[in-house]
């Protein structure tokens, strides 16, 4: 079956290996190639965040957290990192818990907090992870291509709608929206644990380390276009953040950048059959949790392409 999958972010890629894989013909149509896409901008910490409904969302993120799981055992841009997510006020299992294999009461709660969790959660580098996923859709003989859509296109088996944000106008979808997302890149000072104050007032205060440096965020603005870094924002994300993390004090600030995370009340995925024309499978307004759930909405698109022959 031909194949033509839109976006090229990690949604729009990891659907296309994994329907590449499946000895589909797949070809990525994108604006934005990989590494110019919000994708290339996330922390890619697994955490489901901003996603509904919760029951498909921690089917999808379960899955993902295995592939994930066993990547970190043969990629270096895939590491398992022990996480803290830290509460001020006692607060109940999150909804997610069941996806992880273990998830433990914090022992280490930082001034100012009542409580948390520790688990063990994979951290992803995009800037190499999704270049790998560029190389694995090669070797199954598929190909991604820049082009800039005005419509989904014609002349495939079926379409794959990853698009992310550009579906507003693609298909229409007015429940789609931004959620900005700033983050701030600092020099790695020797930190190996994540820790998160998802509730914190002002939004998440994440610090996500990576191998060379780290990740700190972050904002959570609504409706809000802007893709250039605001300097008083990133100023009011290093204090909270080293607030959090005071090993982080000192640290060399190296860059700045921006994301504006695909938003819906819940996670399109479904088959559209249309008529006269190829079917579509969208997979789009993810939030803030594409990563986290990019392995396990790719084995349903696949489940759904599989129905069709």
């Amino acid at each position: 079956m031909r194949v033509l999958v839109v976006g090229a972010g990690v949604i729009g890629l990891t659907c296309a290996v994994r329907l590449a894989e499946a000895e589909h013909e797949v070809h990525v149509l994108a604006r934005d190639l990989p590494l110019e896409t919000t994708s290339a901008v996330a922390a890619a910490w697994w955490y489901p965040y901003r996603a509904a409904p919760q029951d498909r969302v921690n089917r999808w993120s379960q899955i993902s957290y295995e592939m994930f799981a066993g990547l970190a055992d043969v990629l270096d841009c895939v590491q398992m990192r022990t996480s803290h997510e830290v509460t001020r006020a006692p607060a109940p299992r999150p909804w997610w818990a069941d996806t992880v294999p273990s998830l433990e009461a914090e022992t280490r709660v930082p001034p100012g907090y009542a409580a948390g969790w520790v688990f063990q959660s994979p951290v992803i580098e995009m800037g190499r992870y999704l270049p790998y996923l560029v190389r694995r859709l090669a070797a199954a003989g598929g190909s991604v291509t820049r082009m800039a859509l005005s419509a989904l296109p014609a002349g495939a088996d079926l379409v794959v709608n990853a698009a992310g944000l550009a579906n507003r106008a693609l298909v229409g979808d007015g429940d789609l929206h931004p959620v900005r997302g700033q983050v701030v890149l600092m020099g790695q000072c020797g930190l190996e644990d994540v820790w998160l104050d998802a509730e914190a007032p002002g939004g998440p205060v994440y610090v996500v380390p990576r191998t060379d440096d780290i990740v700190l965020g972050g904002t959570d603005q609504h409706d809000d276009w802007r893709r250039d870094p605001d300097p008083a924002t990133a100023r009011t994300i290093i204090e909270r953040a080293v607030t959090l993390v005071p090993e982080l004090r000192g640290a060399r600030v190296f860059g700045h950048r921006v994301g504006l995370r695909p938003a819906r009340p819940t996670v399109r995925l479904e088959l559209q059959r249309r008529d006269a024309m190829s079917p579509v499978i969208h997979c789009y307004g993810h939030g803030g949790a594409g990563v986290t759930v990019s392995w396990g909405c790719a084995e349903e698109v696949a489940a759904l392409a599989g129905s069709l022959t």
